[in-house]
């Protein structure tokens, strides 16, 4: 990997400057929740607005006699990977809590709840039992040999589940964040579908912390494509949540007696969700229920250092392109799923800093707007405002990428014609054809690109092209926020 060099605040502010597009992020919030119709499975409600797309994996769970219909697929294959789509609703949710009324304001919040709730209503079809949780439905091998759309499916559907003999405790404590924080949403519109998602969500953390094991260790087939590294980490962010969501002191004593991490995470994303939980804990102080001394301060200052380094005045600060982008080459190169979500935490945290100021640097102090300001300098990046002049969000602006990795993207409409596409025919057909997509997928955030600011965009370039559920669900709420700001 070339080594990136250093770019003076001076050339980064004028390479921004001769690279400015007219940003419309209310449009962009629009299409970011547009983005998750296309990725669902399951039989289509009569709403549906991405009309290309229609009705798929109607016997997902046959095989254990178990009704595994709906969800979301992750990316551009047809596979359901209960581990990253936990943390997309977990995203989608907390979008909502922080800034329900900006998406209200952008007449998006039924669109909000519906993505959520999308989510939220396959978990609980998924957890039959209070320590059995169905944690994937789909081969990936074996799935990635067709190149077909959802609706033509012909690869095995096998379900794989965790139990208390195959424990998945990562998985289990990541669906209950998710339950916990989105029984908070539904909680004034919808009060026993809540009840609903917090009884879910506290059986799972107990099987969580009770069956401690990773998933992908249990469910080999999913390591090569969502392998969990600790389950540490989900536990504290499902307690924390719980703990927002009920109030019951019992998650805040577990937080205290399973926290060991004295130093500053470097990403958030989908595998580690430390600086989620240090975010939360921040709040916790802010709000006067927790001291702000001893393990509990250890844990604010570890956030703010990911704020100090993502702000570059940290001690270790985040690398940037000579375009002005984070990079964060030591992980996937979806890069972009680090962008957001880290644009999304600097959102968040300057929330919390309303009344309370700005937080000290090595290299100087950071206010909330400078949070902000860090944020939609991000978001300006991945919607066009970039040395190619690109947008990495499909279907915004006028430039964008036109031949994603994404099966329904990249074949033409069964709307359009049914005849059936073949496993192997789909690669001959559409995969190895050089031109632009068919159907356009509204608002998905593709891995974006390289170090250099380098895209192409190429059906066959997945680390690139690839755009994914969680590359998009952190953008809701950054999206509503600097929506709100805008005249």
């Amino acid at each position: 990997m070339s080594a990136i060099k250093p770019i003076g605040l001076g050339k980064l502010l004028l390479l921004l400057i001769q690279n400015v597009v007219s940003i419309d992020y209310g449009v962009a919030l629009t299409k970011s929740l547009l983005y998750f119709e296309g990725q669902r499975s399951g039989k289509l409600p009569p709403n549906q607005r991405v009309t290309w797309r229609g009705d798929s994996g109607l016997n997902d769970g046959s095989d254990n006699k178990i009704d595994l219909v709906g969800g979301y697929y992750d990316a551009g294959d047809n596979v359901k990977f209960g581990y990253p789509m936990a943390y997309t609703i977990t995203m989608l949710a907390w979008s909502v809590i922080e800034f329900e009324k900006e998406i209200e304001a952008k007449n998006e919040l039924a669109n909000a709840l519906e993505a959520i709730k999308w989510g939220t209503d396959y978990f609980i079809k998924a957890h039959p039992h209070p320590n059995v949780l169905y944690a994937q439905v789909g081969d990936g091998y074996k799935d990635h040999v067709c190149w077909q759309r959802p609706e033509d499916m012909t690869s095995p559907r096998p379900s794989y589940k965790i139990d208390e003999q195959h424990p998945g405790s990562d998985l289990a404590a990541e669906t209950a964040a998710a339950l916990s924080a989105s029984s908070i949403i539904f909680a004034k519109s919808d009060s026993n579908y809540s009840s609903l998602l917090l009884t879910h969500a506290k059986q799972l953390f107990e099987f969580a912390r009770n069956h401690r094991g990773i998933y992908s260790q249990s469910i080999p087939v999913a390591a090569k494509f969502y392998r969990s590294s600790l389950d540490a980490d989900e536990l504290l962010w499902a307690a924390a949540w719980l703990y927002r969501a009920t109030g019951d002191d019992a998650y805040v004593h577990y937080i205290d007696s399973l926290w060991t991490l004295d130093f500053e995470l470097d990403v958030f994303f989908w595998d580690y969700k430390e600086v989620g939980v240090q975010m939360l804990i921040a709040k916790l102080i802010y709000d006067g229920k927790l001291p702000n001394e001893g393990k509990w301060n250890a844990m604010l200052l570890g956030g703010e250092g990911f704020l100090c380094n993502i702000v570059q005045k940290g001690k270790k600060n985040v690398k940037r392109t000579p375009g002005g982008l984070m990079w964060f080459d030591d992980y996937s190169p979806n890069n972009l799923q680090f962008t957001t979500s880290a644009a999304f935490i600097a959102t968040v945290y300057a929330e919390y800093l309303t009344n309370i100021g700005g937080i000290g640097c090595k290299d100087g102090g950071v206010d909330p707007e400078e949070l902000v300001a860090f944020a939609k300098s991000q978001v300006n990046y991945i919607l066009g405002s970039n040395p190619k002049g690109m947008s990495f969000m499909v279907g915004f602006g006028t430039t964008y990428p036109t031949q994603i990795h994404h099966r329904g993207s990249s074949i033409v409409s069964i709307k359009t014609d049914p005849a059936p596409v073949t496993c192997r025919g789909g690669y001959e057909t559409w995969y190895n054809k050089n031109a632009t997509n068919p159907n356009v997928l509204e608002g998905a955030v593709v891995g974006g690109p390289d170090w250099n600011d380098i895209y192409t965009d190429l059906r066959s370039n997945y680390n690139q092209a690839q755009p994914t559920t969680y590359n998009t669900a952190p953008l809701v709420g950054v999206l509503a926020k600097l929506a709100s700001m805008q005249p």
